[in-house]
């Protein structure tokens, strides 16, 4: 595997592969040194044109633990502002000899085209790309509910027969995108929920059921309840009338939450709006996995760096 573009890329051996590299960094992670030489004089730029904390600060902390030399570049301050194109970027990256870039656009397609324009020859990661894709993220899910379903090592096993539901605004959201393809390929049975005006064309021919009513699927006591934020800066027009009615039908209010299963486990990729999708209580509760997924993030981007940059799959000591 050279690049991460989509998860759709992934087939099902690759992404069980990825999530046991995720396994041997998390090992690694609880020693007192925490670095892995693996891409000592290897240099990565996190080429992010899009503002970021949790998806940068998470790559820049995965690269800095594989002992890579990091570059970040933000489109604010730079020569973009000036009117640089993607193009004129990406070759002087290539001139100046990087190793691999990840890249966060605004534009759909835009890793895509990195990977694929000749430009460089390099592997790309794709940290979100428009409402497109964002295929760590999805990875660090599918890490985050084996490791809350399974008891014992969860080590080479998917997510076969588990019942995901992923609610809010699947119209503008790259993270439901990854995260239906994956969890389908890991082979669990994926739920969306959203308001008919945020549910996009086409959903019929995508591996989900779908429904409107969340506590119709909350009724079906799933295993995970994957809570969406609202892009609304991704909005050109009024999608509800307004945030109470939004909470009202499809937010995870603290009502809905006390009526959950105790093992349903509560996830969302953030940044939250509290009070809108998800109620401070849930958000806050023993079964929510939210700050563990942040955790497993680093794991994961270091799985998947070291897999493009090494070509190595399997057990990181060998």
């Amino acid at each position: 595997m050279k690049h991460l573009l989509s998860t759709r890329d992934l087939d099902r051996a690759t992404a069980i592969s990825i999530l046991d590299v995720a396994l041997d960094m998390a090992a690694l992670g609880t020693r007192d040194v925490k670095k892995l030489p693996a891409l000592r004089g290897k240099t990565i730029v996190n080429l992010f044109y899009e503002d970021s904390t949790r998806t940068r600060i998470s790559f820049e902390a995965a690269e800095k633990r594989l002992s890579a030399d990091v570059i970040n570049f933000s489109a604010k301050g730079s020569s973009v502002s000036k009117g640089e194109s993607l193009k004129d970027t990406a070759q002087t990256l290539d001139a100046m000899g990087i190793d691999a870039v990840v890249v966060r656009h605004s534009s759909s397609g835009a890793p895509h085209l990195l990977a694929h324009s000749g430009w460089l020859d390099v592997p790309i990661v794709n940290a979100g790309d428009g409402t497109h894709e964002h295929p760590t993220q999805a990875l660090l899910d599918a890490f985050t509910l084996r490791e809350s379903m399974f008891d014992d090592d969860a080590r080479g096993k998917g997510l076969d027969g588990l019942n995901i539901v992923i609610v809010g605004d699947i119209l503008h959201s790259r993270v439901a995108r990854s995260n239906i393809w994956l969890l389908a390929t890991l082979g669990a049975n994926v739920t969306v929920v959203a308001p008919p005006t945020l549910t996009p064309p086409g959903i019929e021919t995508w591996p989900v059921r779908l429904s409107h009513s969340l506590d119709d699927a909350l009724e079906a006591a799933p295993d995970a309840v994957m809570m969406l934020r609202i892009q609304s800066e991704r909005m050109k027009a009024a999608f509800f009338p307004n945030a109470r009615e939004y909470a009202k039908f499809w937010g995870l209010t603290a009502a809905r939450y006390r009526k959950l299963g105790e093992s349903t486990i509560i996830m969302h990729p953030g940044p939250m709006n509290r009070g809108l999708e998800i109620s401070g209580e849930a958000a806050d509760s023993p079964q929510s996995v939210i700050l563990k997924q942040v955790t497993n993030g680093v794991f994961v981007r270091m799985a998947v760096l070291f897999t493009v940059l090494t070509g190595a799959k399997g057990d990181v000591h060998e």
